[in-house]
């Protein structure tokens, strides 16, 4: 029991550092991250953070070696590296090896039924600090960037592409679609790269994402997400194509597209929605739902409740759907 109070007593200690200058903190901090308990230097790591702390660099990065050694024992589910390495890329930190070398760990801890590998987020968190290291050239940061394409772990492979969209280069956005083109892979994953193509070469690759809107599918809807996310006419141009073609079938997809469509906020797609619900299409329920999960004003409200007000059917749908919010 003294050992659990001790333990308790120093994290809440930690926490009591938020009531202090960062000056004031420094001292504390570094001894703190000479911990031998994980969980307590992720937390001490976490408030050097927190507090933009620089002079404790070195520190964080003895702790972050040292947490390598004996890792499933030392640094059970990564806790600490985790936080050293949010800490460290925060910071700015340019010595690329630190990353590279978060980048490629493995750590294989014993679950149910065999092991499981809990350094997912070490690798992706590394893999998006890299981008910063000034010291790599961009053919090289890319190089490493490409092998986590490779990664076992759906949520690297997603955060890999993030840190290619941060290079934001032309060479990027070719690597992010050829990815999209030849990768079987999770929807996620591309959708990640749908988004930093768009958001690195712009609208002009609306119509080149919007193929991949046929399918009707995971990847379509990922796709339809995508384009939502731009906010322009052109976004909205682009969906309201998809939907056009054959008027989709599944009452999934039909959703997503609806959904996409109401989420590119433009006036257009408003009274596009709007359209449906008042011809009592029959999409008005997905038209319906789309407006109202997209954080409408209450002026879109308003219009909403008076396109319905004469079928009882939808404006028990309408009411329905608002009490649900």
């Amino acid at each position: 029991m003294p050992a659990k109070r001790s333990f308790e007593d120093q994290l809440a200690a930690l926490d009591a550092l938020r009531q202090h200058t960062p000056a004031a903190c420094v001292e504390p901090l570094r001894k703190a991250l000479g911990h031998r308990n994980n969980y307590v230097v992720a937390k001490a790591a976490d408030l050097a953070r927190e507090f933009a702390l620089a002079e404790l660099i070195p520190e964080l990065l003895t702790a972050f070696d040292r947490f390598f050694l004996d890792p499933v024992k030392s640094d059970p589910q990564c806790w600490a590296k985790n936080a050293l390495s949010r800490a460290l890329a925060a910071l700015e930190h340019q010595d690329a090896a630190v990353f590279l070398r978060g980048m490629s760990h493995i750590q294989l801890e014993p679950v149910w039924g065999g092991r499981s590998d809990t350094a997912g987020t070490l690798r992706g968190t590394c893999a998006l600090a890299l981008v910063q290291c000034r010291s790599l050239s961009e053919t090289d940061l890319l190089n490493h960037l490409l092998e986590l394409f490779a990664d076992k772990d759906k949520a690297v492979r997603v955060e890999a592409a993030r840190a290619m969209e941060q290079v934001g280069s032309p060479s990027a956005a070719l690597l992010l679609r050829l990815r999209a083109m030849l990768a079987s892979d999770e929807p996620e994953v591309l959708g990640a790269c749908f988004g930093g193509i768009l958001r690195i070469e712009g609208k002009s690759t609306l119509p080149w994402i919007g193929r991949f809107l046929s399918a009707g599918d995971d990847i379509a809807a990922e796709a339809a997400l995508a384009i939502a996310a731009d906010r322009s006419p052109q976004a909205f141009q682009a969906l309201r194509k998809r939907f056009g073609q054959d008027s989709p079938a599944d009452p999934w997809f039909v959703s997503v597209l609806l959904s996409a469509i109401a989420l590119t906020r433009q006036e257009e797609a408003h009274n596009f929605l709007l359209e449906l619900v008042r011809t009592e299409s029959l999409h008005a329920e997905a038209a319906i739902e789309a407006i109202l999960r997209s954080g409408p004003s209450e002026g879109a409200v308003q219009e909403l409740e008076k396109a319905v007000s004469g079928n009882p059917r939808l404006t028990r749908v309408v009411a329905t759907q608002r009490a649900s919010r």
